[in-house]
């Protein structure tokens, strides 16, 4: 399920904007070391130990940055988060628009243009303030990025894989009176590329190329035919392109009759198509299986650390409610202020009423493979909802006959996030007071997976890339029952799934991703299970 830098011409600025920048940053005056501050936590690990510097990057090199601000007001963004999504909260369902979001908890506008006016003054193109005042886009040479955030730009190669990048040697430092209001700035290296499943192909034995059909899909999870998606929208955050003829084709043959993907490129986009065109292909198919009537939109933006906050940025910008995620890394392979950056974007969502699903990964309890047990970002994120891994048997009429929980489903406890308190009811010693993960699961087995046409042929996927998005067609079902009844989107999920205390899950109750085994209840391998579509949404609907 694994899989960045989008380089951006630099625009001189004209000599009437710098003399208007204040004069405590005009380009070249000397700051006093003493009022700069780091931004913490904006470093590589281990760049020295795991890599090898081999030179500087070159002073005329052009790189986009991504400059995350704190919230304002986070602890009262957490209360609100926190009742908005609690159903036994009046407030529950109450969302904020994007508006109300900037006007109670954005950086004001004179906070805005102080880091602009410095951003400038440094020559430095700013390109985007994002809605909420919490994202600033900006581009320049590395020499320019080097003098504006007080670190030096050099090229390294990684030991384990032999691929070369580029980072910040140290971490990026402002002036304290704006490195107060900064948590990332993202952009300044480059070694991190998200990972997605590769498609893995089995005798045929149920829909063309192996895999289960939309039908069986449906059945097994009960999903009524009443309910198709129709008027909902559903956003895929990608790092790849797709074909529409291939979408066409798997539409087709099984007579979905959905609408055609719309696309919005991030950052200019992903680039040419990669290996990851399977992925966005099987995201697609997999949620017109489900919700066929939906109206999906994919996000392509570039496989970078600032393209991966844009993206995410540009998907709340959008207002879409529900989103699938089947990209992801181990949250030691991220910077700490990386991870705080994402995470905001997500709380903001939260907060404005969307749902974010992110597979928990394939590679079992050990997702960063060095052999001990870690977990995924972000589905381990407190404002997402982790979706891991089943093996899912249908009886000959595409009823649910068992489910057991797959051996490559990632799960485990996290290493960066403490028990948000909706899941303190299930904390597991094992989870050390850390964020648990996965919340939920769905079918992910390989053998076999799902039935999908990609590159020109059929295959059979499986990975918990193709049960987020199942997850998340489901939440789309979910929100036209709920529009029906006059009721608010179902928004961020987990403290609603979390009080229904296993209502309208299949419970699994056997298998093992690695270290952890599945058992009744709530467990580290399947969350609280899988979905019975009816009767889940029967118990959310209330």
């Amino acid at each position: 399920m694994k899989s960045r830098l989008k380089l951006v011409g630099l625009v001189a600025v004209p000599a009437l904007l710098a003399a208007a920048v204040p004069a405590a940053y005009a380009a070249g005056t000397p700051q006093p070391q003493s009022t700069r501050a780091a931004v913490t936590g904006d470093v590589l690990k281990g760049l020295g130990r795991d890599a090898t510097r081999t030179g500087a990057v070159a002073a005329g090199k052009r790189i986009s940055v991504a400059i995350s601000l704190t919230p304002r007001n986070d602890r009262a963004l957490d209360t609100f988060v926190a009742d908005v999504s609690d159903p036994r909260s009046s407030s529950y369902g109450h969302y904020l628009t994007k508006r109300q979001f900037a006007a109670r908890f954005g950086r004001t506008d004179a906070e805005i243009g102080q880091l602009k006016d410095y951003l400038r003054a440094h020559g430095l193109t700013v390109t985007t303030v994002h809605s909420g005042n919490l994202l600033v886009d900006a581009s320049g040479t590395a020499a320019q990025l080097e003098k504006a955030f007080g670190t030096r730009l050099s090229t390294w190669k990684d030991a384990a894989s032999g691929r070369s990048f580029y980072a910040n040697d140290a971490a990026p430092t402002l002036p304290a009176s704006i490195a107060s209001l900064v948590s990332d700035v993202a952009g300044l290296n480059n070694r991190l590329h998200l990972h997605h499943q590769a498609p893995s192909t089995v005798t045929p034995h149920n829909g063309p190329g192996g895999g289960y059909t939309p039908a069986q899909l449906k059945g097994g999870y009960n999903v009524s035919g009443t309910y198709t998606g129709s008027g909902q929208k559903i956003a895929l955050l990608e790092f790849d392109g797709f074909q529409q003829s291939n979408i066409t084709k798997y539409d087709t043959n099984y007579g979905l009759g959905s609408p055609n993907p719309t696309v919005q490129k991030v950052d200019g986009g992903s680039g040419a198509l990669g290996d990851g065109q399977v992925e966005v292909e099987l995201d697609i198919e997999v949620l017109h299986a489900i919700a066929p009537k939906a109206n999906v939109t994919v996000f392509e933006g570039p496989n970078s650390d600032a393209g991966e906050v844009d993206t995410y940025q540009a998907i709340v910008d959008s207002g879409i409610p529900t989103t699938s995620i089947s990209w992801g890394a181990a949250e030691s392979a991220r910077t700490t202020s990386g991870i705080n950056a994402v995470d905001a974007v997500f709380k903001a969502g939260a907060a404005q009423g969307l749902g974010f699903y992110a597979a928990s990964g394939d590679s079992g309890s050990d997702d960063a493979g060095d052999g001990g047990t870690s977990v995924d970002y972000p589905a381990s994120d407190p404002y997402v909802t982790g979706v891991g891994g089943t093996k899912l048997t249908v009886t000959s009429s595409n009823a649910f006959s068992k489910e057991v929980a797959w051996s490559g489903g990632g799960g485990g406890k996290s290493s960066v996030f403490t028990i948000p308190s909706w899941q303190t009811a299930v904390q597991k010693s094992a989870g050390g007071g850390f964020r648990q993960v996965p919340d939920v699961s769905a079918h992910a087995n390989p053998s076999p997976g799902v039935s999908i046409y990609s590159q020109g042929s059929w295959s059979s996927v499986g990975g918990t890339s193709a049960a987020a998005p199942e997850w998340a067609a489901f939440a789309a079902l979910y929100n036209q029952q709920a529009a029906a009844a006059g009721k608010a989107n179902l928004g961020f999920a987990d403290p609603a799934l979390y009080t229904a205390s296993g209502t309208g899950f299949h419970d699994i109750t056997s298998g093992s991703n690695g270290a952890y085994s599945a058992g009744t209840g709530w467990d580290f391998t399947s969350g609280w299970g899988s979905y019975n579509a009816a009767t889940l949404a029967k118990k959310l609907l209330g």
